[in-house]
């Protein structure tokens, strides 16, 4: 199973249940606002700063989210997607990665179709279950919990590159 880390060289997540707990706060006047981890957003801008693909395709509109991974160094962000399988399809087409080579992370289904197209499907600890059963790696961690982190961890280890010169300017 880790056999697969070896080859990847994109990283894709969906933003809310992955990269944040799923949680939406909304203050009083109506403002909605998300908890995003920080051991997660090291690993996320490492691998930016390494040479990988990072991006993000996500139903949700959040301006936050822009904010948080414009931050890291992603420039990759594809929000209001009703439909990710076409995002990922003209994604992977413009930048000619090979779908064996990504790692998508999702935890629920609107992440189902897209999931199935690539190479290494992944998700966290609280993932739907119908998520779950086709994962390659279920990560022991939750959705805005250092998911994102443990299977970048894993993927530049396996490689190579997880303690090189870049992981020490943040």
């Amino acid at each position: 199973m880790l056999t697969k880390f070896k080859d990847i060289t994109t990283f894709i997540f969906d933003v809310d249940g992955v990269l944040t707990d799923g949680s939406v706060y909304v203050n009083e006047i109506g403002e909605q606002t998300r908890s995003f981890n920080i051991k997660d957003g090291y690993a996320l801008q490492l691998a930016v700063k390494c040479g990988y693909n990072v991006c993000a395709i996500s139903g949700s509109r959040s301006k936050i989210a822009i904010h948080r991974l414009s931050s890291l160094g992603i420039k990759d962000i594809y929000l209001g997607c009703s439909v990710k399988t076409e995002t990922f399809k003209a994604y992977i087409h413009e930048r000619g990665i090979s779908p064996m080579n990504v790692m998508y992370m999702g935890d629920d289904i609107p992440d189902l179709e897209v999931m199935k197209m690539v190479g290494m499907p992944v998700c966290p600890a609280d993932a739907a279950e119908e998520i779950k059963e086709l994962c390659e790696y279920i990560s022991p961690y939750g959705g805005g919990r250092g998911c994102a982190r443990d299977v970048i961890e894993k993927a530049l280890k396996i490689q190579g590159k997880w303690m090189g010169a870049e992981a020490y300017s943040w």
